[in-house]
């Protein structure tokens, strides 16, 4: 793990190098126009561009497909980071952020902290100490994202306020019509109880009177006994559906899902495509709750 540490350093610091070197030769005046944005995962991404628009290039750390909690950044992001104007993050005891946040904070002084978690009610972690760093699953706690994004962008960049508001404005009804199909749809629902691999969707529960089961226990694998006090818990609440993760293996959702005579069915927290991907949650919960 040292020999890692030492190998990014020295790698970040050529690569670093290099790129303050090209970029004193060969200034692009068409993208120096656009603010640079960097955020920690895809929601993040998405809520962040819908109100910068062509105002801003947003990086991200977090690519799709790795594991948020443990991922580390390559040289060339951190190089990006160097140059950035503003960072948005969670904010809520997320895994990427609690590492590497003050290192970033060290290679950029003047860049813009936004935290999007800001007036949202957290809740506490089933992980371990801490709070839930899942608050991007529940759309009312998007909308508050939004709008604390848009706040730290009117600061960075005033003379761009009314774009902004319009871009915020227009993606809030976006997701406000979002949380009201939800609640619509999942407000007479008999079995209010649902069993996930990995326990991301607390705040979505709670928002919308649910209660989640997590098979991961503190962020391990269960133990065999615990198996067998999973699966009396899942036939207790008539599941026969286990939502499981790409990030994770499934090997227990299905050993779980074999057990209760159901089957599995993926749901990706990080998926692209924010409102379109909380449809098919909501959609799945429904068919399979009802």
């Amino acid at each position: 793990m040292k020999l890692r540490t030492l190998f990014l350093s020295l790698a970040l610091g050529v690569t670093l190098l290099s790129s303050l070197l090209l970029a004193g030769c060969q200034e692009d005046s068409s993208s120096a126009a656009k603010l640079k944005i960097a955020v920690s995962i895809v929601p993040l991404k998405e809520f962040t561009q819908q109100i910068a628009g062509d105002k801003a290039e947003v990086i991200l750390m977090v690519p799709p497909g790795a594991e948020p909690h443990t991922y580390q950044p390559l040289p060339s992001q951190m190089v990006d980071i160097s140059q950035a104007d503003m960072y948005v993050k969670l904010g809520s005891d997320f895994g990427f952020e609690q590492t590497w946040i003050s290192k970033i904070l060290a290679l950029n002084h003047s860049m813009l902290m936004v935290d999007s978690s800001v007036n949202i009610t957290l809740e506490s972690s089933s992980e371990g100490d801490g709070a839930d760093p899942h608050i991007w699953l529940s759309p009312r706690n998007a909308i508050q994202m939004v709008k604390n994004i848009t706040t730290g962008l009117m600061s960075l960049d005033p003379e761009n306020k009314s774009y902004y508001v319009a871009n915020r404005d227009a993606y809030l009804a976006k997701l406000e019509q979002l949380d009201n199909e939800i609640t619509l749809a999942l407000s007479h629902l008999h079995n209010r109880t649902f069993l996930v691999f990995h326990p991301a969707w607390a705040y979505f529960a709670r928002d919308y009177n649910l209660k989640e089961l997590s098979i991961e226990i503190e962020g391990k694998e269960p133990t065999p006994q615990q198996m067998i006090e999973i699966i009396d818990l899942a036939i207790q609440n008539n599941i026969s559906i286990v939502f499981a993760s790409p990030q994770f293996s499934s090997r227990s959702a299905e050993s779980i899902a074999s057990e209760i005579g159901g089957q599995v069915i993926m749901i990706d927290p990080l998926a692209q495509d924010y409102i379109k991907n909380m449809e098919f949650v909501y959609k799945q919960m429904q068919e399979v709750m009802s």
